[in-house]
């Protein structure tokens, strides 16, 4: 809730609810007396138990009159405290039960500020306690029965913690209480009719995003007063009590999606809601409401939100909905509604109104011209799936604030108006499945915004424009089944943005234009049933985050480019109804995730490899190839002639001398080598690390001066092999200096490994190894500074820039590219072991370099080959098949990565202290996953993103989280499935954030 507005509230219900009340002032004189050394005692135990990094708290201290302390009120009368508010300030700790000696407590208001552990008992003490909350902190267990005791409560907010327990009886005791908030905890059980015997007062009701279940209480109908009711999100049943809609006060009525835990709330809409005169929100979505929209609904002045989608609504839609004028967002779709669309002539006088939904639907007729009377605050238009016929209107490009315009899967005709193309602010643009026709407009390049375009399954003809090139935002490209003929015009290559591209189907013509090579983060190509022809270009080699690829049914010939070895993400290749010609390539028996492959009808020949996808394969994918032979004895081919083996045992009897000379040769010259650079005291540099020292080097004696002698105010940090400094070099550069421990054993092997993984490290997201110094008794490594400090810096420490959400994006983006690098992209499978958030660098950009390969493994194979390592990797962050038994795959650096990504978007360590027992971070998500993310999320991403799109987002991303993170390896993603989904999640967020930003 935002500041302001909470502060009405506490003030409303405080003076609505007696005449009088006590007076919240500092204390001027700073008097003591023993009842006041009794709070500032109580105070002090309170900051005790706080972790307070920004010195909210700095001024509790003797040296100032408590009653002036921060966040500290006291009574006009007596030095005592009556009030301690505290909201939304990054503190952290569990709560003392020392607050319990404050007896003139009235208000104790500490929401958001990280509180962890239980509620102590002690509360129950406050005799004079009129408020308390305590909502949006990670507080578990159960509600100490002793809160029910305080009689005089008015508000009642324990909200967004991990409290699990039923309802408690005792909450009747509570009679005077307004507001009740319970919402996104683990509650379960129903909802007990006797819990409002007494409580005819409250105003404010809040159950919602629990495991509550049962039937919907009756006795709600006694609550006179009650404001708002939001249930939803549990698991109740049954319809709804009619004796609730008895109270004229309601303003807003949540009872939405109760389906989620295969509850539902069947029937009509009761008729006594029509008595609701004030009603602003009546949200009803994802039930099973039957019957008609009443009428009535209509009458409601004050109505804004109408969520009723997602039921099984009937008949037609009351043509006056909207005569108030106040609807701003109204979304009946998924119903069985049928008629017109008559209903939006008056829904348009709605001068506030952003959302218009009504998909799937039965909805028949036009799209009428008066569309365009919206107002300009519409950016979200979508009737999908319905039987609308006709023409576009022209007047569509009124609504000059649209991002989303979704009119896909109807019989709409005619070709695109050119209007439509002055709506720059369009992120979303659907109009497949219909029946349009004519030319996709040369001028659709203006629409720059654009980050999806789907015409696809139309009759959409002629040329693609040549300006479908300047949509560099565009991600997804759908123009599949239609009769768009001419050559793919090189600058749709240029979109590098795009993650697919479809243009199946169609009548285009001519060659694969080599720009094609230009798509960095594309994932699924799709040009089959054209009439292209020539050669598959070279550079389609370097499309390598590309999974899926199919230039089936056109004419293309050649064999397959040698760049073909590059796609070791491919997971589908149909090339089949070409005239390709060679034989098959032997790599393609090497790509681990290939799992389905159509070669049929080419002029294919030659042995058929084995392993791989070419142990399942079928003849099918493999039939109308003139002289294939070989492959597994189910496919009927014949054997592959062998080779001579004379020819080779000729060959062997020249060449095995000559190769045997030289191999004397060459260790003769690295044994003299060797001995001449052991002789070195202050530095050896091996011929490996050569590469990566830029001829570079540094003494001993350089490292003392550059570190200040290895000051302590130079250290950076500490870890498992030894001392991290910053340091000056004679030339001015800065540098980090990793000294390792050379009294530890396995120090001289780390340093070996982490030389030999970052020899090969060539990637703009891992840190590079500047030099090294080495010598018998002293090894360094030398790497660029990185001023920004690591990934745990930037997380808990309040120095560091506080991270957005599309800054945490971006900085996993980048995590995960440089973790596909050392699992995919070199000879050598790279397995880091010990990914964590410290192992996180940032430079002066806050672009993220993945660093500390000390106990990096190389890895031979494919995904299913493990290595035992000797070293473990980092509590918390290892994978159970690692810690358990030492063995590590790429799939256990997967892990690690998806423990990361949770914890940076919860803003809680694997370790945190609330994770005791069987609860750890993965499961504490998980159970709140998918429909109350909102309650992990790391709160202040709530101050910062407070979007329409964050719940959406965070689903995605708490979901890419659990699956890189689950217990068994074979159910975790890869990382180059992680990069794709990552850079789509980036799209998707950003195109939010700019309908958001949109006037």
């Amino acid at each position: 809730m935002a500041t302001p507005v909470r502060m009405l509230l506490l003030l409303s219900l405080w003076f609505s609810a007696s005449g009088t009340s006590v007076a919240l002032v500092s204390n001027p004189g700073g008097v003591t007396g023993n009842g006041s050394d009794s709070d500032v005692a109580a105070l002090l135990a309170f900051k005790s138990q706080l972790a307070d990094p920004f010195g909210i708290l700095s001024n509790w201290t003797t040296a100032t009159s408590f009653c002036d302390w921060s966040g500290v009120s006291c009574s006009r009368r007596r030095p005592r405290v009556t009030s301690l508010v505290l909201y939304d300030v990054p503190l952290k700790g569990n709560i003392s039960p020392h607050l319990g000696n404050l007896s003139f407590l009235s208000v104790l208001d500490l929401p958001n500020i990280g509180l962890t552990g239980t509620i102590p008992a002690d509360l129950g003490r406050l005799r004079r306690l009129q408020f308390l909350v305590l909502a949006r902190n990670s507080l578990s267990g159960v509600i100490p029965p002793t809160v029910f005791d305080l009689t005089q409560l008015k508000l009642f907010a324990l909200g967004k913690n991990s409290l699990s327990v039923q309802i408690p009886r005792e909450l009747q005791n509570l009679q005077n209480l307004r507001y009740i908030d319970l919402r996104v905890n683990y509650l379960t059980g129903p909802v007990p009719d006797y819990l409002f015997n007494n409580t005819a007062w409250i105003k404010h009701l809040y159950l919602a995003n629990n495991s509550l279940s049962g039937a919907i209480p009756v006795a709600i109908g006694s609550l006179p007063l009650l404001k708002h009711l939001d249930m939803g999100y549990n698991n109740f049943s049954g319809p709804v009590p009619e004796s609730i809609f008895n109270m004229s006060k309601f303003e807003i009525v949540s009872l939405e999606s109760n389906w989620y835990l295969n509850g539902s709330i069947p029937g009509k809409i009761p008729q006594e809601l029509a008595q609701l005169k004030k009603i602003s929100g009546l949200y009803l979505d994802h039930n099973q409401f039957t019957g008609s929209i009443p009428t009535f609904v209509a009458n409601f002045s004050q109505l804004t939100l109408f969520l009723i989608h997602a039921n099984r609504f009937t008949g037609s839609v009351p043509t006056a909905i909207g005569s108030s004028g106040t609807i701003e967002c109204f979304n009946i779709g998924a119903n069985y509604l049928q008629g017109s669309l008559d209903f939006l002539a008056t829904l348009s006088n709605c001068r506030k109104i952003w959302e218009v939904g009504f998909d799937f639907n039965y909805f028949t007729g036009t799209l009428p011209d008066y569309v365009g009377n919206f107002s300009s605050s519409l950016i979200n238009f979508s009737e999908v799936g319905n039987k609308l016929s006709g023409l576009l209107p022209v007047t569509l490009s009124n609504l000059s604030n649209l991002v989303w315009l979704d009119l896909s899967e109807n019989k709409l005709s005619g070709t695109i108006p050119g209007s439509i193309m002055l709506m720059d602010k369009l992120t979303i643009l659907n109009l497949s499945g219909n029946s349009m026709f004519g030319s996709i407009p040369r001028q659709i390049g203006q629409l720059r915004n654009l980050h999806t375009l789907s015409l696809n399954d139309n009759n959409f003809s002629e040329a693609l424009p040549k300006d479908l090139g300047n949509l560099t935002n565009l991600a997804y490209l759908v123009l599949s089944n239609n009769q768009i003929s001419s050559a793919i015009p090189a600058s749709l290559f240029h979109m590098d943005n795009l993650i697919i591209l479809d243009l199946s189907q169609n009548s285009l013509e001519g060659a694969i234009p080599e720009d094609i090579g230009q798509l960095n983060h594309i994932d699924k190509i799709d040009l089959s049933a054209n009439s292209l022809f020539g050669r598959i270009p070279d550079s389609l080699g370097q499309v390598q985050m590309t999974a899926y690829l199919n230039v089936s049914h056109n004419s293309l010939n050649g064999s397959f480019p040698s760049s073909f070895d590059k796609l070791i993400n491919l997971i589908s290749l149909d090339v089949s109804y070409n005239d390709l010609s060679g034989t098959i390539p032997q790599y393609l028996a090497n790509f681990a995730y290939l799992s389905s492959l159509n070669l049929s009808f080419n002029n294919l020949h030659g042995p058929i490899p084995e392993g791989g996808i070419f142990s399942n394969i079928t003849l099918k994918s493999l039939t109308g190839n003139p002289a294939f032979c070989g492959g597994v004895s189910r496919l009927g081919f014949m054997p592959c002639q062998s080779n001579n083996n004379n020819n080779k045992r000729h060959i062997l009897k020249f060449l095995l001398p000559t190769v045997i000379i030289v191999v004397v040769v060459i260790t003769t010259c690295l044994y003299m080598m060797m001995r001449k650079k052991s002789k070195q005291e202050d530095r050896i540099l091996s011929p490996n690390r050569a590469e990566v020292l830029n001829n570079r080097l540094i003494s001993y004696h350089d490292i003392v001066r550059a570190t200040d002698n290895f000051s302590e105010s130079n250290l950076l940090g500490a870890g498992s092999f030894g001392k991290v400094f910053k340091g000056q070099l004679s030339n001015g550069t800065m540098v980090a200096i990793k000294v390792l421990n050379m009294q530890l054993e396995q120090a001289a092997r780390s340093f070996d490994s982490e030389c030999h993984a970052l020899r090969m490290a060539r990637h703009r997201n891992l840190i590079k190894i500047d030099t090294t110094c080495s010598n018998m008794d002293f090894k360094a490594l030398i790497f660029p500074y990185m001023p920004n400090g690591s990934l745990e810096m930037q997380q808990y420490s309040h120095d560091g820039e506080q991270l957005g959400c599309l800054q945490r994006l971006d900085i996993m983006l980048d995590v995960s590219m440089a973790m596909e690098y050392l699992h995919h992209h070199h000879s050598e499978v790279v397995l880091h072991c010990d990914l964590k958030p410290s192992n996180v660098l940032f430079d002066q950009d806050m672009v993220a370099y993945v660093a500390d390969f000390a106990i990096a493994k190389l890895l031979c194979g494919n995904d299913n080959s493990v290595i035992s390592a000797s070293m473990p990797g980092t509590i918390g962050y290892m994978a159970p098949e690692y810690g358990s038994v030492g063995k590590a795959s790429r799939k256990s650096d997967v892990f690690s990565y998806g423990i990361i990504l949770l914890e940076l978007f919860t803003g809680k360590r694997p370790t945190d202290p609330m994770f005791v027992g069987e609860l750890s971070l993965r499961k504490w998500i998980s159970r709140a996953f998918p429909s109350n993310v909102m309650d992990v999320v790391d709160n202040r991403l709530l101050l910062q993103d407070s979007s329409c799109s964050l719940h959406n987002f965070l689903v995605a991303v708490f979901e890419l989280g659990l699956l890189c993170s689950h217990e068994l390896p074979d159910q975790r993603m890869t990382m180059s499935d992680v990069v794709v989904r990552l850079t789509k999640m980036k799209k998707d967020y950003m195109a939010c954030m700019a309908r958001m930003q949109s006037p």
